[in-house]
């Protein structure tokens, strides 16, 4: 069966499996791995409080970038459903 995701939802739900699986997780590293702008990961953040995900920023260091994200609740959303489709989520994050 072919699902059909919207790109900018995928996006959020793949932010979502990164922040959970990557360690120290912070907006260079996921730049990194994603390939994403900035801007785009940081809209992204921003983005998941409103669809009732629980993420936090753990500051570490002086400068208020210094840290890492987690998540403390995934609200609404099915971990294991984004695990098992995670290649799917990526080709509509590619063709978006």
């Amino acid at each position: 069966m072919s699902l059909l995701i919207n790109s900018v939802f995928a996006r959020r739900l793949y932010l979502c499996w990164l922040i959970r699986n990557e360690q120290k997780p912070n907006v260079p590293k996921l730049m990194e791995i994603t390939g994403w702008p900035r801007r785009t990961l940081q809209d992204v953040l921003k983005a998941l409080p409103g669809m009732g995900v629980g993420l936090e920023f753990v500051q570490q260091g002086v400068r208020n970038n210094d840290g890492y994200y987690q998540l403390s609740s995934w609200g609404p959303l099915d971990p294991q459903w984004i695990e098992r489709h995670s290649e799917q989520l990526l080709a509509a994050i590619e063709h978006g």
